[in-house]
């Protein structure tokens, strides 16, 4: 796609949070958009909100975790509307815990869900796209798949696993010289209801650390990356912070993070009791993409427009550059001045 013409779109994680926001996103623009989650509330209220913009909604109940929900998923897409010609992998499921206090059966869950389902979304995307030598496959990542934090060991490693597996894909593809395009939007921390429904075994509300980001700011992020699909978008000063750092100095943020990430990921408010999450089953009712802190959350990212006009802005920094230099070398080769006269 080229950014012009409306598509097919699925996008799995669809009830809720980002996957809300993305859902909204193509919408407004006119995609016919398949929804995929396991929430019934918040899928039909994000089909509403799908056509109220304009775009055409499909409701598909599907837990990602189980392959054969996933490809009869893509089939039903392909019966009612034709060729896919985006996937975007959004689903997730995460634990607020210390990794030894985590149960084995819910460390499982939550890589099933975030990891493997993106794996059996991303297989059943390639079956209908790469014999049409066509598509975008969308990747929603996140920096913890290059920075790991504490007290979220199944998320970071899943989404480290995702990142791995997407790159041996390309190489694959690659390989093929196929045309089916694979990107990656790699995000800072967003305002979701994730931590609301997150299980956790702490004893007060998780939050995300450092500063926050709206919802739609990511489902912009995604309609860039499946419109005009690049290896890796990052969304958010913080990514690219903890990206670039981890590069350099992986030790001291492990240091670091070890003194404030674990308080940084509480709030000082007990956890409410009764407190149901969504690990194995959804939570009833529809609960939007904004999670609690609309007051902190930004709406959007100066680094995120950095990024997205990277080209003009490189170009400008070389000419200023060139300019620069030119003035330094005209000032050194400069005649010096004739003696005053007395």
């Amino acid at each position: 796609m080229d950014g012009r013409e409306p598509g097919v779109v699925v996008v799995t994680g669809a009830s809720a949070g980002i996957g809300r926001a993305i859902a909204r996103e193509f919408g407004r623009r006119g995609w016919r958009v398949a929804l995929l989650a396991r929430g019934a509330d918040g899928l039909e209220a994000a089909r509403r909100e799908v056509q109220a913009l304009g775009g055409q909604a499909l409701v598909l109940p599907t837990d990602v975790a189980d392959e054969q929900q996933v490809e009869a998923a893509a089939a039903a897409v392909e019966a009612q509307w034709g060729a896919i010609d985006v996937w975007v992998n959004n689903a997730m499921a995460t634990i607020f815990s210390p990794a030894m206090q985590v149960d084995a059966r819910d460390f499982r869950r939550a890589t099933e869900v975030t990891y493997l389902g993106a794996v059996w979304g991303t297989l059943a995307a390639l079956r209908r796209m790469k014999p049409r030598d066509r598509g975008t496959i969308v990747q929603v990542g996140s920096a913890l798949a290059y920075r790991s934090i504490p007290l979220q060991a199944p998320y970071c490693g899943a989404k480290a696993a995702l990142r791995g597996f997407t790159d041996s894909l390309r190489s694959e593809l690659a390989h093929d010289r196929s045309r089916v395009r694979l990107s990656m939007v790699q995000l800072s921390a967003f305002n979701t209801p994730q931590f609301e429904w997150g299980r956790t075994t702490l004893p007060r509300r998780p939050r995300p650390m450092g500063r926050i980001f709206q919802p739609e700011l990511a489902a912009r992020a995604v309609y860039l990356a499946a419109t005009r699909p690049r290896r890796e978008f990052w969304v958010g000063w913080p990514a690219a912070q903890a990206i670039l750092g981890n590069r350099l100095v992986p030790g001291l943020l492990d240091r670091m993070l070890g003194r404030r990430a674990v308080e940084g990921q509480q709030d000082p408010d007990p956890l409410p009791s009764p407190r149901p999450d969504n690990l194995w089953q959804p939570v009833a009712g529809d609960h939007g993409a904004h999670g609690r802190f609309d007051a902190e959350a930004k709406d959007g990212s100066f680094q995120f427009w950095l990024d997205r006009h990277r080209g003009p802005v490189l170009l400008g920094a070389a000419l200023g550059l060139c300019v620069a230099a030119a003035a330094l070398v005209r000032g050194r080769v400069a005649p010096d001045p004739p003696p005053a006269r007395r």
